[in-house]
């Protein structure tokens, strides 16, 4: 997949642009209509940003709302239509990081948090150009660009330091708290697992095995990193879900070979339904 450091016109996700990025489409207009700017009651160039989001956190495909996007937001029957549940904001930042349309959240939060816990812009970017030196990402890395994602991703995480309105507060995952400054360095939050629900690491189990039945030792890696939880506990939660849930899933530690193996087959609206609904499978 060839990387990707623009489309969002220099704006982070605001906290309502997925709700009305959604309801706009499924009111049967195209963001390329000519009136869109009035209906959405944004600018032009936020037109383009609402859309790039939507795509980004998986909620759209090729101009069509996903499944989970109806699920979260559909006025009739959305389980957290204003994204206010701190649950749906860790799947939403599951799928920014996994969905891979926006690269850099990748790039920084798997990739770049294997190599070093705390950086500055500058590293960043010069990780980032040395990740687009290889023949299969020749003319991705263009450094204004680059600069303006990483400032997007860092508006995205970081609440303000100096902030000349309340409008720079209203990025859609500062609660997550994944990211901290101090002069200038950034660095990655360790996330306790207290704060992560169980259910929120079952849904990506389940996302990320696909048509699988098995999660590999590195993809496990992968997700611990997504969340920020350390490997040791991340697999504490693993091993506490696969006792919860003996029947459907079962976690494997033998000879130093760890993986996952889904017993039966799950969905995500599966576990999704059970932390809205209360449902059992």
């Amino acid at each position: 997949m060839r990387y990707c450091f623009s489309g969002h016109e220099s704006f982070p996700c605001k906290s309502m642009w997925l709700k009305k990025g959604y309801d706009y489409l499924v009111g049967h207009n195209k963001f390329t209509d000519p009136d869109a700017v009035v209906k959405l009651g944004v600018g032009k160039n936020m037109v383009q940003s609402i859309r790039f989001w939507l795509r980004a956190f998986g909620l759209l495909s090729d101009d069509e709302v996903t499944k989970i996007a109806s699920y979260l937001f559909d006025d009739n029957g959305g389980k957290d239509p204003y994204a206010e549940d701190n649950f749906t904001l860790w799947i939403l930042h599951y799928l920014l990081v996994i969905t891979e349309f926006s690269s850099i959240y990748r790039l920084v939060f798997v990739d770049l948090q294997r190599e070093k816990k705390e950086f500055d812009k500058d590293q960043i970017l010069a990780f980032i150009k040395r990740k687009c030196n290889v023949p299969d990402q020749k003319n991705t890395f263009n450094e204004n660009t680059v600069k303006k994602d990483i400032r997007v991703l860092l508006q995205t995480y970081l609440s303000p330091t100096n902030p000349k309105t309340n409008e720079e507060y209203t990025s859609l995952l500062l609660e997550l708290g994944l990211l901290r400054e101090n002069e200038g360095k950034y660095s990655f939050n360790e996330i306790s697992m207290e704060q992560v629900n169980p259910l929120v690491v079952l849904f990506a189990l389940v996302h990320i095995a696909g048509e699988d039945k098995t999660v590999s030792f590195d993809k496990l890696q992968v997700l611990s990193l997504t969340f920020c939880i350390p490997i040791s506990f991340f697999l504490m939660i693993v091993r506490s879900l696969s006792e919860q849930y003996p029947e459907e899933i079962s976690y494997t530690d033998n000879s130093g070979i760890r993986n996952v193996q889904f017993l039966k087959k799950i969905n995500t609206i599966e576990v999704l339904n059970r932390y809205y609904n209360n449902d059992e499978f």
